[in-house]
Parts: C-alpha cells; sequence; structure tokens
C-alpha cells in the first residue's frame, strides 16, 4: 500500500513540476525553473521507489496517463488553454485505458503466478534431471 502512496505522490510532483515549466516559460520567473527541476527529479525518485512493488509498466502507465490528465484540466483551469472536442476525447479515452490497465492487474496470490513459478520448478527439475 505504501508503494501506491509514493506513486501517487510521483504523479502529483510531475504535474506540479510541469505546470511550474508553464509558468517559468511564461513569467521568465527562475522561481518557477527552481521548483520545476525540483519537483520532476522528486517524480523521478518517488516512482523509482514505487516500482519495488508496483509492476513498471503499470506505474509509467499510471504516472503519464494520470499526470496527463491533471496536467490538460490544471492548465484549462490556470493557464485559460483551450479544449477540444479532440482533445476532451482523447483524455476520456485515456481515462478508459488508466480504468483498464488498472483492472487488468493481477494480485500476489493470483492462479497465474502460481502457475509460472510451477513451471520455473518444472525448468528447475528439468534442468537437474
Amino acid at each position: 500500500m505504501i508503494y501506491w502512496l509514493f506513486l501517487l505522490m510521483a504523479i502529483v510532483t510531475e504535474v506540479i513540476g510541469t505546470l511550474s515549466m508553464k509558468y517559468a516559460s511564461e513569467t521568465g520567473s527562475i522561481y518557477g525553473h527552481i521548483i520545476m527541476y525540483f519537483m520532476i527529479t522528486l517524480s523521478y525518485i518517488l516512482l523509482s521507489v514505487s516500482i519495488k512493488r508496483v509492476a513498471l509498466g503499470v506505474a509509467y502507465a499510471l504516472w503519464e496517463g494520470i499526470g496527463v490528465l491533471l496536467i490538460t484540466i490544471s492548465s484549462v483551469m490556470i493557464f485559460g488553454e483551450d479544449i477540444s472536442l479532440a482533445k476532451a476525447s482523447g483524455l476520456a479515452i485515456l481515462l478508459l485505458g488508466i480504468v483498464l490497465i488498472k483492472s487488468g492487474m493481477q494480485k500476489k496470490g493470483n492462479n497465474a503466478v502460481k502457475s509460472s513459478s510451477s513451471l520455473m520448478d518444472k525448468d528447475e527439475y528439468h534442468a537437474t534431471a
């Protein structure tokens, strides 16, 4: 459970870092760049911690997918960017993909995991026979 919190924090820091990049590019503020560098670095560190227990493909897909969704919504609200029907449709499809990826995860005690470990045991048996 703690690793999912690390992933959530990685997503939040990525969003803050990316929004800081936009802020820095519009204002020329050095503080925006400092926040951007710090938050994006922290985001990668937190992501690397989260993948100790969360599958890499799932963690990265959620990190990027939810990040894009939140960055787009935030940029519309904070910076007044436009959102077209095509962009809104793409975000809806992205959200559906996130839900499908999350729902497709296997639990550790699942039969598929047990089957693959049984196959490894058989391979080891054949290797020694």
